[in-house]
Order: C-alpha cells, then sequence, then structure tokens
C-alpha cells in the first residue's frame, strides 16, 4: 500500500483502525505518502513486524517500544521524526536515517546494535566527535555511509581491525576546511579513495602502508595546489611517475618508497617541486639517470634512490642525507669535483663503484655515516683518514682494500671492514683512548696476523667483536673480561692456542660465542653455566633500530571542535639500522643474523674443531636459553649430561666425533623445539630414545658411527639376551668315574704321521716344479746358516 500518483497533493491521517487484526504481519511498507500527526499506537500489535518503511512522509513522535524491539530495518527518509528509540533494537539489520535534519552528537548507545549491517546517517546535520568505541563492536557492518555532516575532530579507523565484513565506508565532507587526511595501515585496498577528488585543500594526504593499487594519482596536487605533505609508501601502485605540469611551491615532502612504479624520474622534477626538502622514492623500479632538475633544489636535504635500477652520477649539491644503495651506479665514487661537503649521512652500497678512496673523503667533516659496502673499491686506506675524527660509522665490508690497517678506523663507534684483504697485525700504537668509543667491529675475512691487540677489548661498550677467518695466533686474552657489555664475540678460523680462560665467563650478557676451528686445548670451564647466552641480551634490545633525527620540519595542526585536537606530523625523523650482521653456524649451515629481533633473542655456543679434552661439565644444562650449541670434532669423553634437558630453547645439538660414551640420556626426550641432534662418531651404547616428540625426525646419519648404539633408525636391532631353560645332565657310573672325554691314541698318532709326511711330499714337489722358489729356500736355509754360526760365534766369545 505504497503511494500511488492519485494521492499525491493530499494529506492523510493514519488511523488507528484496522491494523490489530494483523498479528502475524512482518513488513509493512507505507512509504512516499503524506500521512502526517503522530504514528498510531496499534502498530505496537504487530508482534511479528520486522521491517517498517516511513520514507518521505510527515509523521512525528516515537516508535511503539513492542515494535521496537522486533523490527531488523528501519527506514526514515525524509521524515520529520524527531526522537527515536534507536539504542533498543536489539535486533536492527539495517539503519537508513539519510536525507533528513538530525542534529546533534551520535548517542553513543548505538553500539549496541549488534546485528546491524547497514548504517546510513549522510546528509543531516550531525556534530562533534565520532566516538573511536562507537563501531568497534558492531562487527557485522558492511555498509556505512557518514557524508556530508558537521563532524568534527580526528577519527580513527582502528575501530574497524576486526570488520572482515565491512565493504563500503563514505565520509564526503562538505567543510571546505578539510586539510589533513592520515589513512595509514588501515588494511585499504583497490584505487585511492574516491572522495578525495571533491577535497582541493588537503594539505597532508598520508595512505601509507595499505595495498593501494592502480597508476600513480597525480590528481592530487592538481586538485590539492597547497598541498605539502604526500605520503604513499608501502603500496601497489604500478606504471609511470608521471606528474602534474605546473609547479607547487608548498610540496616539501614527498615519500612514494615501497610500490612498483617503474620509467625513468621525469626530467622536470626540480622544478616542479622547486622548495621541496624531502623526497623518498626507494624500493620501485625506476631506472635511467638522476634528473639534473635535481641540482636547482637548493633546499633539497634528504635523497633516498635506493633499491631501483638507477645509473649515472651521484648528485653534487647540498645534501645532508643520500641513499643510493642498490643500484647500479659505477665509477669512481670521490672524484675531484665531489663537493657533498654538508653531507652527514652517505650510503652507496650494493652498487658498481670501483678505484680507490681519494683525498676527497677528508674534506667531507661533516660526515658521520658512509656505507660503501658491496662495491668494487680497491687500495690502500689513504692516511687523510687519520684526521676524519668526526666519522662515526664506518662500514666497507666486501671490497678489495689492502695493507695495514690505519688506527683511525678502529676508532669509529660502528666499524666493518670485513671480506677485504687487510694483512699483517694490528699495530700497538692504535691503542688510544678513543677505543673506548667502539660499540661495534666487524674484521671477518681479512689477513690480520698476530696477537689480539688487548686495547681492542677494554672497551665497556663494545657490544659485537668479529675477528673471524683471519690468521690470528696465540692465546685469548685475559683481560677480555673488561668487556662487561658484550653480546657478541667471534673468533672462529683463527690460529688461537692455549686454555680458554675462565674470564669469558664473565661476559654474563653474551648471546653469541664462536670460537671453533682453532687449536684451543683443554677443559670446558665449568664457569660457563653462569653465562646466561641470550637472556639478558633480549631483554634490553641492544640490536634494535636506531632513531636518527635530522633538521626536518613538523607540520602542526590545531582543530576547535566539541573536543579541542591538536595534531602533529613528525615528516623528517627516520629510522635505519646500523646493519649490525653476524655469521654464526648452526644448524650445520651457515646463517646470516642481521639487525633487529633476530639477533637480539639468538643465543649460542660453538667450541667444534679445537683440542679441547675432559667430560662436558654439567653446568652446560643451565643456560636454558641457549639455542644452540656445537662440542663436536674434540676429544671430550664421558657420557652426556642429564642436565642438557634443561636447555628447553636448544634448536641444534651437535656432539659428534668426539669420544663420549655411555647411553643417551631419556631426559632429552622432552627438548620441544630441537632440529638438529647429532651424537655421530663416538663410543655410545645402548637403545635409542623413543621415536617420538623431535626424535622422530632425526635420521641414521645422526647416530652413525657408534657401534654399540641399536634401534631405529638404525638398521641394527636391540636382540634382547635369551635365557635358556637349564635341563639337568645324568650321567652313567663310568662316566662320572673318567674323564668326560675318550682318545683313541692309535687313530691320533697314524692321522698325525700320515698329515706329517703329506705336507713334506707337497713341500718337496713345489720346489722341485718351481726352480725361483727353490733358489729362494736354498737361500733361506744358507741364511739361517750363517746367522746361527755368527751368533754362537758372538756369544762364545763374549763367555771365554
Amino acid at each position: 500500500m505504497n503511494g500511488c500518483a492519485r494521492c499525491r497533493g493530499h494529506a492523510f491521517v493514519l488511523k488507528d483502525q484496522g491494523l490489530t487484526s494483523f498479528h502475524h504481519l512482518q513488513i509493512l511498507d507505507l512509504s512516499e505518502n503524506n500521512f502526517f500527526a503522530s504514528i498510531p499506537p496499534s502498530i505496537g500489535a504487530l508482534s511479528s513486524l520486522k521491517a517498517l518503511s516511513l520514507a518521505q512522509n510527515n509523521l512525528s513522535g516515537s516508535l511503539p517500544i513492542q515494535v521496537v524491539v522486533m523490527m531488523v530495518r528501519v527506514l526514515c527518509k525524509y521524515m520529520a521524526l524527531q526522537t527515536i528509540r534507536l539504542c533498543k533494537l536489539k535486533k536492527l539489520e539495517e539503519l537508513d536515517l539519510s536525507h533528513n535534519h538530525f542534529e546533534g552528537i551520535l548517542p553513543s548507545c548505538l553500539s549496541n546494535l549488534r546485528s546491524l549491517k547497514f548504517f546510513d546517517i549522510s546528509l543531516n546535520q550531525f556534530t562533534g566527535n565520532i566516538s573511536p568505541s562507537l563501531f568497534g563492536s558492531l562487527n557485522s557492518l558492511e555498509y556505512i555511509d557518514l557524508s556530508h555532516n558537521c563532524f568534527e575532530g580526528l577519527f580513527s579507523f582502528g575501530s574497524f581491525a576486526n570488520h572482515s565484513n565491512l565493504e563500503v565506508f563514505e565520509l564526503i565532507s562538505d567543510n571546505d576546511k578539510f586539510e589533513v587526511l592520515v589513512l595509514s595501515n588501515c588494511k585499504l585496498s583497490g584505487e585511492v579513495p574516491k572522495f578525495l577528488l571533491y577535497e582541493n585543500k588537503l594539505k597532508v594526504i598520508d595512505l601509507s602502508h595499505n595495498n593501494l593499487t592502480g597508476s600513480f594519482t597525480n590528481w592530487l596536487w592538481v586538485n590539492n595546489t597547497g598541498l605539502e605533505v604526500l605520503n604513499l609508501r608501502n603500496n601497489s601502485f604500478v606504471g609511470q611517475f608521471c606528474l602534474p605540469s605546473y609547479r607547487y611551491i608548498n610540496t616539501y615532502w614527498m615519500d612514494i618508497s615501497n610500490n612498483r612504479l617503474s620509467g625513468k624520474i621525469q626530467a622536470n622534477m626540480g622544478h616542479i617541486f622547486p622548495y621541496i626538502f624531502y623526497i623518498n622514492l626507494s624500493s620501485n623500479a625506476f631506472e635511467g639517470g638522476i634528473p639534473s632538475s635535481f641540482g636547482k633544489i637548493s633546499w633539497l636535504e634528504y635523497l633516498d634512490l635506493s633499491t631501483n635500477n638507477i645509473s649515472g652520477e651521484v648528485p653534487n649539491q647540498a645534501l645532508k642525507i643520500l641513499i643510493l644503495s642498490n643500484n647500479n651506479f659505477h665509477g669512481q665514487i670521490f672524484s675531484a669535483a665531489f663537493n657533498l661537503t654538508s653531507i652527514w649521512r652517505l650510503q652507496l652500497n650494493d652498487n658498481q663503484f670501483a678505484g680507490p678512496l681519494t683525498n676527497v673523503l677528508s674534506k667531507l667533516s661533516k660526515l658521520d655515516f658512509l656505507d660503501i659496502s658491496n662495491n668494487y673499491m680497491f687500495g690502500k686506506i689513504p692516511s687523510s683518514m687519520d684526521n676524519k675524527t668526526s666519522l662515526g660509522t664506518l662500514i666497507i665490508r666486501n671490497n678489495s682494500f689492502n695493507g695495514e690497517f690505519p688506527c683511525a678506523l678502529v676508532q669509529n663507534v660502528y666499524m666493518d671492514a670485513s671480506y677485504n684483504s687487510f694483512s699483517g697485525s694490528i699495530h700497538p700504537s692504535c691503542s688510544n683512548p678513543n677505543l673506548g668509543y667502539v660499540e661495534r667491529m666487524h674484521l671477518r675475512g681479512n689477513k690480520f696476523t698476530g696477537l689480539i691487540l688487548r686495547a681492542l677489548l677494554n672497551s665497556s661498550n663494545l657490544l659485537t667483536f668479529d675477528i673471524s677467518e683471519n690468521r690470528f695466533s696465540g692465546s685469548i686474552p685475559d683481560s677480555i673480561g673488561v668487556a662487561s657489555n658484550l653480546r657478541i664475540l667471534l673468533f672462529r678460523g683463527n690460529q688461537l692456542s692455549g686454555s680458554i680462560p675462565t674470564q669469558l665467563c664473565q661476559l654474563n650478557k653474551i648471546s653469541l660465542m664462536d670460537l671453533s676451528n682453532n687449536y684451543l686445548d683443554g677443559s670446558i670451564p665449568h664457569c660457563f653455566g653462569n653465562i646466561t647466552f641470550g637472556m639478558i641480551g633480549a631483554s634490553d634490545q641492544a640490536f634494535m633500530q636506531t632513531i636518527v633525527s635530522s633538521s626536518g620540519r613538523n607540520t602542526f595542526y590545531k582543530y576547535d571542535g566539541v573536543l579541542e585536537t591538536n595534531f602533529e606530523i613528525h615528516d623528517m625523523d627516520t629510522m635505519y639500522n646500523k646493519v649490525d650482521e653476524v655469521e654464526f653456524v648452526t644448524k650445520s649451515r651457515t646463517n646470516f643474523y642481521r639487525a633487529g629481533s633476530i639477533l637480539n633473542f639468538m643465543s649460542g655456543l660453538d667450541l667444534s674443531c679445537n683440542k679441547l679434552t675432559g667430560e662436558i661439565p654439567f653446568e652446560l644444562g643451565k643456560p636454558s636459553s641457549v639455542h644452540a650449541l656445537n662440542l663436536s670434532r674434540n676429544l671430550l669423553t664421558g657420557p652426556i649430561p642429564k642436565a642438557f634437558s634443561n636447555l628447553i630453547q636448544i634448536e641444534s645439538l651437535d656432539l659428534s666425533y668426539d669420544n663420549l660414551n655411555g647411553n643417551i640420556p631419556t631426559e632429552l626426550i622432552g627438548l620441544n623445539f630441537l632440529e638438529v641432534f647429532i651424537v655421530a662418531h663416538n663410543n655410545l651404547s645402548g637403545t635409542l630414545l623413543d621415536r617420538k616428540a623431535q626424535f622422530e625426525t632425526f635420521e641414521a646419519s645422526s647416530y652413525e658411527g657408534n657401534p654399540f648404539l641399536c634401534g631405529p633408525p638404525l638398521e641394527k636391532n636391540c636382540t634382547p639376551i635369551v635365557n635358556l631353560p637349564y635341563w639337568p645332565i645324568t650321567l652313567s657310573s663310568d662316566q662320572t668315574e673318567g674323564k668326560w672325554y675318550d682318545i683313541d691314541l692309535v687313530a691320533f698318532s697314524a692321522s698325525f704321521v700320515g698329515s706329517y709326511i703329506a705336507f713334506l711330499f707337497g713341500f718337496a714337489i713345489i720346489l722341485y716344479i718351481n726352480p725361483y722358489w727353490r733358489q729362494m729356500w736354498f737361500y733361506l736355509i744358507e741364511e739361517g746358516m750363517y746367522s746361527s754360526y755368527y751368533f754362537i760365534s758372538d756369544t762364545l766369545r763374549k763367555i771365554f
């Protein structure tokens, strides 16, 4: 009974008569009529009613409570309805209050409508701040439209984190002062939200860390000529990076990193953004060279083009931070024309740069961070580096630098010169007070010789010390206990000898210790059980990311509404790793651990391939946080300690190629995280542990070389000794009086003589047939006669 053409232009009163008889009525549609006055109370008798449409009428009043409880849908378009008991609609699934003149603040009790799927309050005059808790419990929502109201303040999308059914969310604003939009990490997908097409006053747009797709949206600049900050980081934009043709003097911060944009960087980009301060185009697929117009941007201080396919020359301008890592740059870095005198962070790693370091480096007085690792640099480090006191981080790993190691390089807070060709010993003159500031030192994979310089370990700030794969000799300095904060100690693959000093036990914050592949002897110190191996390191996060703040600008906005709100955007604070990377052998392979949570939680002890003797101390079972333990290829004896069952976090345990004996402790079956267990080539015996839990995954190779081990997965079965029943033997009287055996002497003598004659006869035939053997036989007899003669003669001469 919805409206018809002949009814229009007239007004009717909805009578209270006749409705009480429809007890089973579920849907009542009275929309698009001209009913006025109040809603008849008799509607309350419709106990089965679930949907009621009174749209486009002039009714007023409130719905009867009896109907409100049962309804699942209310449609109130174009009505003069002033009050409605919304919070009583516990079974409501659809609520449409659009195109009205409702005002005020949305009631918080709307959060009780747990069955709500459709919510439209667009084109009203609602005001105030939208509370984050309003939608938090409405997990069934599929459609939300809050557009064209008068809401104020900040709106958080965090309340929609569990709304897996939400498909449509509209929030179109009529406020021409809408300046800041931050929808970072909101799980947005598809193209850029279309409501931004209607905004032209935006100054900050942050859509970072979503899954937005499509081509780059340069209309964000076209529509918002005053745009200052654009952040589209970590999305899935594709295609070319096409910029608008106009100049945008207000834009000073741009980040479109971690997308899939390709092609060349637009040549006139420097003219379009003449006052830009921060540019981050990293982790895309850009190619070609760096536009020369970048040199016209006098305000540019931060430029990150890393992880692309860019080549050409290094830009020469007043930059403070330049990151060109993982590209195709080549040639010499520091040419005579290099003039980045204001630079303080320079990352050129993972390119194809070649040539030596020049004296130009000494002119970079403000340089604090330099990374030229994984290139083709060669030659000696220039002596002018001795005056480079401002340099805090120097990473030159995986190049071909050679010669002696300059003392200036061991004064940096972070130093990584691994995998070069430095040789000789570190000169004692390098011992100076600046060593006390060193935190991380990596010298792996060079050709260093001589003793370990004691001064290198005299720093309480030292966290990482890696001199693996060199030719250092002598003993481990007993002064090593001074480095009380040391987390990583790697001496693998040198020529160190002597016993393991007990001062190592003072390093109670150590997480990784590798002394393998040396010539260490003696026993394993019992005090190793006092080292926590990772427990303290995981709690203080020694290898988390370091925050570096530059001289950036902040954008500050203030909103005056029902709740006065301040909002600040920190646009220049950036985070980066000091790339603390170490190598450690675990689970029978070399693993790389980089700065971050993995390096904080990894722990292990490797004493393999030495000459250690004695039994394994049971105290090694105390460090319950250790993840890897390798004692293989030594001369260790005795049983496997039962205390190893306390290593509840152990993942790799290698005890192979020793002289261990006894059974494998059954208590080890409780090591639930054990992935690698090797006890091959020992003297272990007994039955292997039951094939359950982690021990079900270990193959026969884990146990081979132990001849007295048996049971699956070995082919050797553990056959139990069967006790045969005892049957008494009754002997005759003749047998009890004599011997239990009887020999026929005549037959024995005859057989002995016959065998002797046959042997002599056969031997004579062989000598007769073979002249060579006959000659050798006579020669042997002759030698025996002469030997006997001289022996007798010498003996008689001594006697008489």
